[in-house]
């Protein structure tokens, strides 16, 4: 039975997330349709990482075991003609190792948050950034977020409810950078826990806006206590923009 590695591009906006769940529309549903009726077949669509309710992809993978044997290029053509009208495309379809698996074979994966700092609020952009009616001092931004790189006890920036086993994590990659109107934020590591980048995005802000110093955000992350954190990034602004594997022969 092949299997085949997806890599996939949608928006969340409509999306109760990622995964499955009763009482929404989740993007692994749409995949799943799609790969019946292409296929006839129903399988489990397993992706590298769950995204919450309004995250957005520009890189998510997945992989899916099919009993028919595919060519690539027609299968991700017959996935995206069925997926239409839903804002979820592939953007590549490739034939992986019987062992690939999309989320315990990843050794990366990297996120974006987008913030617009400017008085005007977003038109074109409305559900895909985070609107902040004020200028935020980029700078001061990233010299807080290196407070948060290396290996950590992230307590202080995951979701009460996260099912993760450890709050330990390693940071590898925290940038900061203004493009015009606009403060990217960058993060990378091997996993996250659920709601980090949007809880250290959020705490960010307090430094943008002079409310908070780098120490103060070194004092949050070595505090261990959810209620250290600030507020809460909104979904809109996170994008899972690529995901890596080891190279295969």
């Amino acid at each position: 039975m092949p299997r085949y590695r997806l890599t996939i591009e949608y928006d969340g906006t409509t999306f109760f997330g990622w995964q499955s769940q009763a009482g929404g529309e989740a993007v692994q549903d749409q995949l799943a349709k799609a790969i019946f009726k292409a296929s006839g077949e129903t399988v489990l669509v397993r992706g590298a990482g769950r995204t919450d309710s309004g995250v957005h992809a520009l890189g998510q993978v997945a992989h899916i075991d099919l009993a028919k044997d595919w060519e690539p290029y027609r299968l991700r053509e017959a996935l995206n003609f069925h997926l239409k009208p839903a804002r979820v495309a592939v953007l590549e379809a490739a034939v992986a190792a019987p062992d690939f698996d999309a989320r315990f074979s990843a050794t990366a994966r990297h996120y974006l948050y987008r913030i617009l700092s400017r008085r005007a609020p977003p038109t074109l952009d409305k559900h895909r950034v985070w609107w902040v009616a004020v200028e935020l001092d980029a700078d001061a931004m990233h010299e807080a977020a290196q407070e948060l790189i290396g290996h950590h006890d992230f307590t202080t920036f995951r979701a009460a409810g996260c099912q993760a086993a450890s709050p330990m994590r390693t940071l590898d990659r925290f940038e900061v950078a203004r493009a015009g109107t606009e403060i990217l934020v960058t993060a990378s590591a091997r996993s996250f826990l659920h709601n980090q980048v949007r809880s250290m995005v959020g705490s960010l802000k307090l430094v943008g806006e002079g409310k908070w110093t780098a120490k103060d955000l070194r004092e949050a992350l070595e505090a261990r206590r959810r209620a250290a954190c600030g507020p809460v990034a909104p979904a809109a602004g996170l994008y899972l923009t690529r995901v890596d594997y080891p190279a295969q022969p």
